[in-house]
């Protein structure tokens, strides 16, 4: 793992300063020496807890050559969004170390810094919406020929970074499952399960205890597990968009971290199909992940052990959507109703059983 040539340009507090030429012309100039900025056009604007701010910019004499004029700003610049913002230093680090040599299809990053006083991460990647691509939520359709290309690309992550002295020494890749468990539990995952939003989670599975134990055991095994790689951590079908060629390509990279394959592919698997699409094409599915792992020159987990890991990672997904909150209530419910689905599908408490 290499450190990419990204600025050290300070990521701002105001997304006011960011859009002005003087700014984005010193930001962009590590990767465009020579490049000046003359006008700053401001697009839509979607502020949750990060704020996204697409833009297009005029340069004199043109954008150089390798630099879309139209770009998206991500980054805590809001009053809800600022207290959380070391959130964010996980994805600017992973666009500005390691997004490029994984060889994956996700956004194309041109700034990523993080401030060293204040922890705040910006990170600027080309406009994909304005190359026609597509992003997706929990509701959206999606194949399983589309969750192959997907699972394709989670490969290419993992066999890239598999067992990586560099990754191992890299502090912003610790685990940080522990910190998961200590933030929510019982308490969330029973007002969703209560509600409307969990009525399509299995009887079987619906015992808020019996998951939050569940979960303890899966982060216990994943922080001591062999081989691990970087893993995305939140491969849910909502943090995908269509290219525009239609390709699937990961984004909102939060949790990436180091740990066992299995959280996301057994989590992706899960979340991106259907019910019924997913029991008719999960084999085949986690053979073509294999497979994918294989050709980036790893030796692959036996099927035993394919199969016990994507009960794991089904764990994983269901206990980070059962404590969902604050996400439009037809997603949630949707994934809720998936993962729990696959999980008592897969048995999957009786996985980490003690």
């Amino acid at each position: 793992m290499q450190t990419l040539n990204h600025p050290q340009q300070p990521a701002p507090r105001r997304l006011d300063d960011v859009l002005t030429p003087e700014w984005l012309t010193r930001a962009l100039g590590a990767r465009h020496p020579g490049i000046r900025v003359t006008e700053v056009t401001p697009g839509p604007v979607v502020s949750r807890i990060s704020t996204n701010a697409r833009f297009h910019i005029e340069c004199e004499g043109g954008a150089p050559d390798g630099l879309s004029p139209d770009l998206c700003a991500k980054g805590y610049f809001s009053e809800i969004g600022w207290p959380g913002r070391e959130t964010g230093t996980y994805e600017v680090a992973f666009y500005r170390d390691l997004a490029e040599s994984t060889g994956m299809r996700t956004l194309r990053s041109v700034y990523a810094a993080i401030d060293s006083e204040t922890r705040h991460g910006v990170v600027i990647t080309e406009d994909v919406v304005a190359r026609g691509a597509t992003f997706l939520d929990g509701t959206s359709e999606y194949t399983p020929a589309q969750a192959a290309e997907s699972l394709a690309e989670l490969a290419k992550l993992h066999a890239s970074t598999w067992g990586d002295p560099a990754v191992r020494a890299a502090d912003w890749l610790a685990p940080r499952l522990e910190g998961i468990l200590a933030g929510r539990g019982v308490k969330e995952i029973r007002a969703n399960f209560e509600s409307d939003t969990g009525a399509g989670v299995p009887a079987e599975v619906r015992d808020p205890e019996l998951l939050v134990k569940a979960y303890r055991a899966v982060v216990s095994l994943a922080s001591a597990a062999t081989p691990w790689s970087v893993i995305h951590g939140d491969s849910h079908v909502g943090n995908l968009f269509l290219d525009g060629d239609g390709r699937p390509s990961f984004l909102d990279w939060q949790l990436v971290q180091r740990g066992p394959w299995y959280l996301d592919v057994g989590y992706h698997i899960a979340s991106a199909l259907t019910v019924e699409d997913r029991r008719r094409a999960e084999d085949d599915l986690l053979r073509h992940y294999l497979d994918g792992l294989r050709a980036g020159g790893v030796e692959a987990p036996t099927w035993d052990e394919a199969r016990l890991g994507v009960r794991l990672g089904i764990i994983h997904g269901f206990y980070l959507w059962a404590i969902t909150q604050k996400v439009a209530p037809a997603i949630t419910r949707s994934l809720q109703h998936r993962l729990g689905t696959a999980a008592a599908d897969h048995d999957a408490f009786a996985a980490v059983a003690a």
